[in-house]
């Protein structure tokens, strides 16, 4: 039986590499999707080193381009793929209120948080569908439950970042659009709530490490037949549970 062969979308440094890793750590071969060439050999390499089977592939989910060659290249490598996990992102740090959050950085979000993995998700169905059993988790976030939100007593009644949060709410219909069209195909789709965590994204606010937020990616990457599909997560000791939406 062949090696299950996954691709993690920024996974050069933070959760993205906890994702690859514990990903490999289960025998599959880890594709590291990253922007800056170098940044992503070191990180395949650390994964290498660990006898994990790691390669760096360059794909800018913001290019068009990068992801139409990264996609065309992966397929020259690989029979299929079963996993793919949408988790490269962006954020401009803490923002002023939206009525002065500039659209221009709102914009550069929405193309890298939303239709980044819709460039990416749609690029690489053909090898997913040549998979069997393929598994697209799409990273999202509390701060897109609008319900939240407009919770006085929730944690995310204070937190600003129109745009980011935005950006999350839209990834969350993109996620359910793409489980029901791909539903009949056996390919699930779920969206993961890794929960704050400290990165570079956030300024290395919260109290959980990438080791602590990768487990619910992973196991919506590895699904079996009887799993969820069109559900949102929260990584809450990586239990997969009925679909608990945001919204």
């Amino acid at each position: 039986m062949s090696r299950s062969t996954a691709l993690v979308t920024g996974a050069n440094k933070g959760i993205g590499l906890e994702i690859a890793r514990q990903l490999g750590q289960r025998d599959f071969a880890v594709w590291l999707g990253c922007r800056d060439p170098a940044r992503g050999e070191a990180a395949a390499a650390e994964l290498r080193q660990q006898g994990i089977e790691a390669h760096c592939l360059v794909l800018d989910v913001g290019d068009a381009n990068s992801v139409r060659s990264a996609a065309a290249y992966l397929q020259g490598q690989t029979d299929a793929l079963d996993a793919l996990v949408n988790n490269a992102g962006m954020n401009f740090g803490r923002p002023p209120p939206p009525s002065q959050e500039p659209v221009e950085q709102m914009r550069a979000i929405f193309d890298v948080n939303v239709l980044g993995a819709v460039r990416v998700t749609q690029a690489f169905l053909p090898l997913l569908r040549k998979s069997g059993r393929a598994r697209i988790v799409m990273m999202s976030s509390g701060l897109g439950s609008i319900g939240s939100t407009l919770d006085m007593t929730s944690e995310n009644w204070n937190i600003g970042s129109a745009g980011y949060c935005a950006s999350k709410a839209a990834l969350n219909m993109i996620t359910v659009k793409f489980a029901k069209e791909l539903a009949a195909e056996g390919i699930k789709v779920n969206a993961a709530d890794p929960g704050l965590t400290a990165t570079d994204l956030n300024g290395h606010m919260g109290h959980r490490t990438p080791a602590d937020a990768a487990p619910i990616a992973v196991r919506l990457a590895t699904l079996d037949g009887l799993g969820p599909t069109g559900g949102f997560f929260l990584n809450e000791n990586a239990d997969v549970r009925p679909p608990r939406h945001p919204w």
